[in-house]
């Protein structure tokens, strides 16, 4: 019995230390809120995405691999429909044009906007001793604004389609 009882205590401690160990390295807190223009100078604000998981892609067009991540998006919305917000945050050399044409390219339905640096870096903690950012990174944001996980390009079991939406079906859980 007391067995049993020391077996489950530490499967259960066993099971929130895996589940921290697969956040991402800025994940497990509040999102940085914002509102960014698009090419179109439309707003985008993160509270109008309250109720629905919010991926909030960090990406630049010239970016082959965010391409392809982008693709995998596209499937992710159509999977997802309106229960799933997606916006891709850009800085420069981007420009509206880049823009447009990339979101064309890839029959993007959600918007591109665009960012001085102060978001990307907020999202990714940029300080002087983490000046690094990396294309792309990808946030899940669950309904009541919360980053559950995160990952950058590196991550390739996160672009899949399937690895998307089962790190959505958690953060949709995460209520």
């Amino acid at each position: 019995m007391r067995h049993n009882k020391i077996m489950k205590v530490f499967a259960a401690i066993l099971v929130v230390a895996l589940s921290l160990m697969a956040a991402g390295d800025y994940s497990n807190r509040r999102a940085p809120g914002f509102s960014l223009a698009d090419s179109h100078y439309q707003q985008h604000d993160t509270q109008d995405y309250r109720g629905k998981v919010l991926i909030v892609d960090i990406m630049a067009t010239q970016c082959a691999i965010c391409g392809t991540l982008v693709d995998t998006l596209v499937k992710v919305k159509a999977k997802y429909g309106d229960k799933v917000g997606i916006i891709s945050i850009v800085t420069q050399p981007d420009t509206h044009d880049t823009a447009d044409r990339f979101s064309s390219a890839h029959k993007m339905t959600w918007p591109i906007v665009f960012d001085s640096g102060q978001v990307i870096m907020s999202y990714l903690k940029v300080t002087p001793s983490n000046p690094q950012v990396h294309f792309p990174h990808v946030f899940i944001i669950d309904y009541d604004g919360y980053i559950r996980n995160d990952f950058e390009a590196a991550q390739a079991q996160f672009e899949t389609f399937d690895g998307l939406c089962a790190e959505i079906d958690k953060a949709a859980k995460a209520r």
